[in-house]
């Protein structure tokens, strides 16, 4: 459909970042991979352009969902601008889940082809893709890989820009939901545009910023980096998973400017043997868990200057930012580093965050009173791919209700205390604690359970499980541990599991916060 021209007005696109860096930067290095492979911004975009025409060739239609199973490389990076440039919608499916909770998304999104990793190719063996389309990818870069012969089939030539709605969906991302299920966050051009542009913002990026993709592309869409080191003509540099000594041998080999993830990712680099200060100095994005104190005077040594983001999937990622302040520099290290362990207040991209009671009004600015986080604006997604209503329940108000409950600071910022939503947040990672009860009930011994969050020094939080017996039944910690390694993906199942009868209200209901007592007593937050 042709668009409609007007002198005042372009859709907003982030698969325009490529087209304008590709054309003033053709020869400048784009995408560095851990193999050797080496592309220029011309080659990257001809790459690009291939992918997407191909899938069109091979009978895909606007509007279908390709999704992929990869870990970070150049595939990875391509996907970001050639499915959406041929009018389809990117799925990314992390890497992590098991066979049962893949085929899930995979029936969900509807997806009609599928980009996997030659080493992740088991994990659909066993599933029924009727009319899916799989395409290997070996990661070589070499003719003889099946996703090299793919791009043989493509054109090279840039195609029209076609967007005529940047409200459109350019991409969806599942999120462990609070009943277990996976929802289908859905992503706009506009959305991933702007949010694009906050990063760069937020992380100081430019035409010489150098990118260490330790974040997962599957996570967020990396948190719209891949839109967003391009938009700056940044580099790419992939490497297929988090290991410490090859971080600080990039670091140093590279030239990183930027890396972005977890406390985790943070914690295994400045505590690496080979970790020193980097001179030029490094701009680290950290989301996922508040950074300790401790670990931010390590990386302030290291001349590592930490950026601390929340949010959520629903939001694009990284919808806060937690500013430093000029009068922060008179305070102890100690005082700064808790102030910046802050959630702190919206991007430049975003609304102004709310602190909200049960009545949605906005709770006193005392850093003392509780209540929900709630965001809107043009860094919320547009709703939960075909569940109207999961969306409805989530834009309750006006406003898309975070679950994270939190304080309200006398200047402006807020600080999560606790959440609402059954989930746990451990290494960056969501897991639901109803799928993990729901995964222990299935055993024939179980008679119920409950799960929540206990802190954890390495992964900030994790799952332990408080099971009742039936009753003349027998069962060990580790044989739980092991039935729930069998269904879901191993970092979703408990580390822990105490038997005994559980904490119940009067109608039987099982009162978790008396379990999260326990487990976080002497601690001010229930957040770690």
């Amino acid at each position: 459909m042709p668009r409609e021209e007007k002198v005042f007005r372009t859709e907003l696109d982030p698969i325009d970042f490529l087209r304008r860096t590709a054309y003033i930067y053709p020869t400048k290095i784009a995408v560095v991979h851990e193999n050797g492979i080496r592309h220029t911004y011309a080659e990257h975009a001809e790459r690009c352009w291939r992918l997407g025409s191909a899938l069109r060739v091979r009978g895909l239609q606007p509007g279908d969902r390709v999704a992929t199973l990869c870990p970070n490389g150049p595939t990875m990076v391509e996907a970001h601008f050639g499915i959406p440039a041929a009018q389809l919608i990117l799925v990314t499916v992390n890497t992590r889940l098991g066979p049962a909770e893949i085929d899930t998304i995979l029936e969900h999104s509807g997806a009609s082809a599928v980009l996997v990793d030659a080493e992740l190719e088991h994990l659909l063996a066993g599933l029924d893709l009727p009319g899916v389309q799989l395409v290997r990818v070996d990661d070589t870069g070499l003719p003889s890989d099946p996703y090299e012969q793919l791009l043989a089939e493509g054109s090279p030539e840039e195609p029209e820009r076609w967007v005529t709605d940047e409200e459109a969906t350019i991409s969806i991302n599942y999120t462990s939901g609070t009943t277990g299920q996976p929802k289908g966050v859905q992503y706009s051009y506009r959305g991933a545009y702007l949010q694009a542009l906050a990063n760069t913002a937020s992380m100081g990026t430019s035409a010489d910023s150098r990118f260490l993709w330790t974040l997962p592309m599957f996570h967020c869409n990396g948190w719209c980096n891949p839109w967003a080191i391009t938009a700056v003509a940044g580099r790419h540099v992939t490497v297929r998973r988090v290991d410490a000594a090859q971080m600080w041998e990039k670091i140093d080999t590279e030239g990183i400017t930027h890396y972005a993830g977890a406390p985790t990712v943070q914690l295994s680099l400045v505590n690496h043997p080979a970790a020193h200060r980097v001179e030029r100095g490094v701009t680290a994005m950290m989301g996922g868990a508040p950074p300790s104190p401790t670990l931010l005077a390590r990386m302030t040594e290291l001349n590592i200057r930490g950026v601390h983001i929340y949010g959520l999937t629903e939001t694009y990622a990284p919808y806060t930012v937690s500013p430093a302040q000029e009068d922060w520099d008179e305070l102890p290290a100690g005082e700064r580093a808790r102030l910046a362990a802050r959630q702190g207040q919206a991007g430049i991209a975003g609304e102004i965050v709310r602190v909200v009671d049960e009545g949605m009004n906005d709770v006193p600015l005392d850093g003392a009173t509780m209540g929900e986080i709630v965001m809107r604006g043009n860094l919320v997604m547009t709703g939960y791919f075909d569940d109207p209503e999961a969306t409805e329940r989530a834009f309750r108000g006006g406003w898309f209700h975070s679950g994270d409950m939190a304080v309200w600071h006398p200047d402006g910022m807020v600080e999560i205390r606790d959440r609402s939503k059954d989930i746990i947040i451990s290494g960056g990672e969501n897991i639901s604690t109803i799928e993990v009860e729901q995964t222990l009930a299935a055993h024939p011994a179980v008679l119920e359970a409950a799960v929540i969050a206990i802190p954890h020094d390495r992964w900030g939080e994790r799952p332990k499980a408080f099971v009742t017996l039936k009753e003349g039944a027998t069962a060990a910690e580790d044989e739980l541990i092991a039935f729930c390694r069998e269904r879901i993906a191993h970092f979703k199942c408990p580390d822990a599991v105490e038997f005994g009868p559980l904490p119940k209200t009067s109608t039987g209901k099982v009162q978790k916060y008396v379990l999260r007592e326990k487990e976080w007593a002497g601690r001010t937050s229930r957040v770690n």
